[in-house]
């Protein structure tokens, strides 16, 4: 994957946790030099806080930057993405727009900045915060070969990415997008059944998450489908078979689908 030109200039128009994980992993990758970066936040407090911590521009004006960058990152909520986008609209004819707002499609923003804007579509989750992210990319159909390799670059420098449909965006946010949230649940949920049976809380703790990270490691290496990787660890009237049964009589394979269900259809409710 060819990497970014120091040529790019990336603006991070929004702030917020997600933009500063891809400021960390575009710097730490070494694919963009700091004064190639200028980011803004409505918080001055956070603008300290990314000047001191990566050396980048920052500013309190969007559209200064927006107009600034040739790569122009969205990192903006959904409910306040109109409002932002229509400020800066008139900057970004000849900018590569990269959108991580839940819900909002492609067509809405080409509409505010233009028909033929070149729009890709982000779906980052929050481990991206320590190089673990999974992102989904929706291209739109202005977007050059070369706008999907620099987009690619910058998300893979703080995890792994895989190209969607659009109309598979929903869904990507109710899975990957919201995901770590019922992977937390799970590990704060092991974590007290372990407590409950005598481990104490610190050690509990450790072993739940390097539990998931491990069991996580063996479905992405080995390439075995997670049911048969199951049945390897069930053994005929064993311990986990047991525990396997009451997890289904508690329902939590459909508990975790009507949750992706749940998460999507908000998504959608979001775009609207």
């Amino acid at each position: 994957m060819p990497s970014i030109s120091l040529s790019h200039k990336i603006a991070f128009v929004g702030g917020g946790q997600m933009a500063e994980a891809l400021i960390g992993g575009i710097l730490a990758a070494k694919l963009c030099v700091p004064d190639r970066i200028w980011a803004t936040d409505p918080a001055a407090v956070r603008l300290d806080h990314l000047k001191k911590t990566f050396g980048i521009q920052v500013g309190g004006s969007n559209r200064e930057a927006a107009a600034w960058g040739d790569v122009v990152m969205l990192a903006v909520k959904p409910q306040v993405f109109d409002g932002v986008l229509k400020e800066i609209g008139g900057e970004l004819a000849d900018a590569l727009i990269v959108s991580i707002a839940a819900g909002v499609p492609i067509s809405r923003i080409a509409g505010i900045c233009g028909g033929q804007t070149r729009v890709i579509r982000a779906m980052p989750n929050m481990p991206a915060l320590v190089h673990e992210g999974m992102t989904a990319l929706a291209i739109g159909s202005c977007a050059h070969e070369q706008d999907v390799a620099t987009v690619r670059c910058i998300f893979e420098s703080v995890g792994k990415v895989v190209p969607v449909e659009e109309r598979l965006m929903d869904a990507v946010t109710g899975l990957s997008g919201s995901g770590p949230a019922y992977v937390f649940l799970a590990i704060e949920a092991l974590t007290d059944g372990g407590v409950k049976m005598g481990v104490p809380r610190e050690i509990a703790a450790v072993l739940a998450a390097q539990t998931v990270l491990g069991a996580a490691q063996m479905v992405l290496k080995t390439g075995q489908h997670p049911a048969r990787l199951k049945d390897q660890v069930a053994s005929p009237g064993g311990t986990t078979i047991a525990g396997l049964h009451r997890l289904e009589q508690g329902g939590l394979r459909a508990t975790l689908i009507d949750a992706v269900e749940a998460a999507t259809k908000r998504s959608q409710e979001l775009g609207r």
